[in-house]
């Protein structure tokens, strides 16, 4: 499968609009982690991606409020800021036998360890992996629009993700980025480019 090695603005412009629409699961609260822990752990490989509250004044900086995780299937969304980051979900991001994709996540995994000090295992980073293939684009929105020719809204990145309540726009933007990262990874092993939403 030939992949485009850039793409521009005016390109994304033409393609369809693309948010997922299947099942997300909110974890607000600590007794809701593990069950959730127990799906994930069932599956070799996730998507991954976090979401901080940006701060808009210099020197102030935010923790982490939202870790996305994604199967196939469904897309868990762990407030951090009401639910922490339980011992369980700490496994699971140590876990070497499941492998957690995203895009530019050293920052994400920066972030992560200032709420707890575990060790990161079976990590991979879509710009990297991309490479191989000849893409030299870095951002989510422009690797989904190469690989699966659909453009990505941005709006919502810079939201408030400590909200009390999230808006549903918010949350289908940060599920859309977890279960994106992994079916571009699964698109790029198996040459297939078919961007099937959940049945």
């Amino acid at each position: 499968m030939e992949y485009k090695t850039k793409i521009s603005e005016e390109e994304i412009e033409e393609l369809p609009n693309f948010t997922f629409d299947g099942e997300i699961i909110v974890i607000d609260h600590e007794d809701k982690i593990d069950a959730a822990v127990n799906d994930l752990s069932s599956y070799s490989h996730i998507g991954f991606d976090t979401e901080t509250k940006p701060a808009f004044k210099k020197g102030v900086t935010h923790q982490v409020g939202l870790l996305q995780l994604a199967t196939d299937k469904r897309v868990y969304l762990f407030r951090l800021n009401k639910c922490g980051l339980s011992e369980s979900l700490q496994d699971l991001l140590a876990n070497e036998n499941i492998m957690k994709i995203g895009v530019g996540i050293r920052d994400d995994i920066r972030g992560l360890r200032k709420l707890a000090n575990f060790i990161p295992a079976s990590f991979l980073d879509l710009q990297i992996f991309a490479k191989a293939f000849g893409i030299e684009e870095m951002s989510f929105s422009k690797l989904m629009s190469i690989i699966f020719k659909v453009k990505i809204s941005k709006r919502q990145r810079t939201s408030n993700w400590e909200a009390p309540r999230l808006t549903p726009a918010q949350l289908h933007y940060a599920a859309t980025d977890a279960w994106g990262a992994l079916k571009m990874y699964k698109a790029l092993k198996s040459g297939n480019s078919q961007l099937q939403q959940v049945s």
